[in-house]
């Protein structure tokens, strides 16, 4: 089984020239992640997918290793690095944290759902809940103490929330009776932590019908006043794909006791600002797949000695897998996926930090933008680094002895959870594009087209003047392809379902090109400024090669996307009803 190492390197060369960064103190961050993720965390991973969690008596027991992994985490601190110091956090950027939670997922992610979803549900309370509220709750939560859920889906409805029918009735001492039973709620009882902490979507008798009429409330296990249990329980838990050790449980709400988070009927706005905290989180699984993949993938092909290649230099010679072309293909995807990703994520977090120093609108409108494009299409990219991981083992990746096959269950759930890749897409085409009238978009190409433009403009002949090109012409082609669908879209709105997916990945693909050809102008200015003290020639000479074969092997699949979603809806509706099945 190949052994995880986390990528400080390339994550210091995102964080450097970073004003709210101190270097040295990062660089130590960094260490002392990598060491944990690695040891602790990665060391009962295989363990825990095969071992699980049971249910028992009405409880939910992990597996003691998995308990201890995760009681290590807090009592380490980790769970409050990005969080404020009122509440016992570091206050550490978000540019920052974003990577140790990647080494995290990386290693482990069936642990690291229960440290983001505890992040996010403190995130809301501090957003949204009154100071009682956060006085009660946030600093055991912040310290890992306590853990927090989100609770929304139930059997008949799971993105259409506004179906929900979990109620809430005032109490003479203005708590809340919650009604209702929750299923899909992941951490919903365990015993690594000394209380549990609901946010719950219901509606309060007598609200409007939809989502307009739902309230959020913060529903505890156990009171903390007086360590009684509230009428709450699970009531099962699911046997999945993947993330064996994370229990995905069905929880019964029985006129439990509950306190209103932010305003009646304002629960949609306080639980999106969770959604979207893990949604953003959910982008760095799909890194973290995607670095896993590569890493694994890449020491097999260079250990394992499999036929002659084809390569002039070698052939006629035995090699290792490395030595074949589709070999090669597949790692370089795989690594250019993990290290784009990487840069994108870094920006999304910059762009956080930016929201939480100040009220920059431009931020806001920016990370609205991005957030469904890195969820779906970095989990998307991560599923394929998966399946190609299984690919390069060949027979061996079917095999759970290697554990790349873990990596793809694992992860399978990610392009699901926190809104699918279909939902991301509607709510990047409709809401954040056409919704917007392109508004965030010509923000975001003007950031393409003035890169491209300064490479261009450079006196020097460099080798990443095709690249910036291809730049150029995107950021033009992009908004111009929206006018062409928002015109469809006014005859039909079903245009819009019809042409959202491929919008997606199109954005996704040229998302990524600008960042490549970020890193690349980038490594390629330190080595013609001999600027190779920090990082190695070797690795500037690298992001340069990677950024190509992204640009050449890769950025050609928005052709496909673009040619389906101009297409239109009429193929899509051509079928009568008993023209489905035979």
């Amino acid at each position: 089984m190949s052994k995880y190492c986390a990528p400080i390197t390339d994550m210091k060369f995102h964080i450097k020239g970073n004003s709210a960064i101190d270097n040295d103190d990062a660089g130590l961050i960094l260490d002392q992640a990598a060491e944990f993720s690695e040891q602790v965390w990665g060391s009962v991973n295989q363990h825990g997918d095969q071992n699980g969690c049971r249910y028992k008596d009405g409880k939910v027991l992990l597996d003691p290793k998995i308990r201890d992994a995760f009681k290590a985490f807090s009592e380490a601190g980790w769970m409050g690095i990005s969080m404020p110091e009122e509440w016992g956090g570091q206050a550490l950027p978000e540019a920052l944290s974003s990577k140790v939670s990647e080494m995290l997922t990386s290693t482990n992610q069936s642990l690291c759902m229960f440290t983001a979803l505890t992040s996010s549900a403190c995130k809301a309370l501090i957003s949204f809940g009154n100071d009682e509220l956060k006085q009660t709750y946030l600093h055991n939560m912040v310290s890992g103490n306590w853990t927090g859920t989100m609770c929304l889906t139930e059997s008949h409805c799971g993105s259409d929330l506004g179906e929900i029918k979990s109620s809430a009735k005032i109490n003479a001492d203005n708590s809340y009776a919650i009604s209702g039973t929750k299923i899909f709620i992941s951490t919903g009882d365990h015993d690594a932590s000394d209380n549990i902490i609901h946010l719950v979507l219901a509606r309060i008798k007598g609200a409007p019908e939809g989502i307009k009429g739902l309230s959020l409330f913060l529903v505890p296990k156990i009171f903390p006043d007086n360590n009684e249990y509230n009428s709450l329980s699970c009531i099962g838990i699911e046997e999945k794909m993947g993330i064996h050790s994370n229990p995905t449980c069905t929880m019964a709400f029985e006129e439990a006791k509950g306190f209103l988070v932010g305003e009646e009927n304002g629960g949609i706005k306080a639980m999106f600002k969770m959604m979207n905290e893990m949604r953003l989180g959910t982008s760095l699984q799909g890194v973290g797949m995607s670095e896993q993949s590569f890493q694994a993938s890449y020491q097999y092909a260079v250990e394992r000695v499999q036929g002659q290649s084809l390569d002039k230099k070698l052939r006629g010679q035995t090699t290792g897998l490395i030595g074949h072309a589709d070999v090669r293909r597949m790692l370089l995807t795989q690594k250019a996926f993990a290290e784009g990703g990487r840069a994108f994520c870094h920006y999304c977090a910059e762009l956080l930090d930016r929201e939480k120093a100040g009220n920059d609108a431009e931020a806001a409108k920016l990370l609205g933008l991005l957030t469904p494009i890195a969820k779906a299409f970095l989990t998307e990219t991560g599923q394929e680094s998966a399946s190609l991981a299984v690919q390069v083992y060949g027979g061996h990746g079917y095999i759970t002895e290697t554990g790349v096959e873990q990596i793809y269950r694992d992860g399978r759930i990610s392009t699901l959870y926190e809104g699918t890749t279909g939902i991301q897409s509607l709510d990047l085409l409709g809401r954040k594009v056409l919704g917007d009238q392109g508004q965030a978009l010509m923000l975001f190409t003007k950031q393409l087209h003035v890169l491209s433009k300064s490479i261009l403009k450079q006196d020097s002949d460099t080798e990443l003047i095709q690249l910036a090109e291809q730049v150029k012409t995107l950021s033009k082609e992009w908004p111009q392809m929206i006018q062409n669908v928002g015109m469809k879209a006014l005859q039909d709105h079903g245009e819009v379902g019809a042409a959202a997916y491929d919008f997606l990945m199109y954005s996704g693909y040229v998302t990524l090109a600008y960042f490549w050809l970020e890193m690349a102008a980038k490594a390629e200015a330190k080595l013609q400024d001999n600027d190779t003290t920090t990082f190695s020639e070797s690795f500037l000479k690298g992001k340069i090669k990677t950024a190509k074969f992204y640009f050449a092997r890769i950025l050609p699949r928005i052709q496909a996307h673009q040619a389906a979603l101009q297409s239109g809806a009429e193929s899509l509706s051509l079928h009568e009803e008993d023209e489905w099945y035979f």
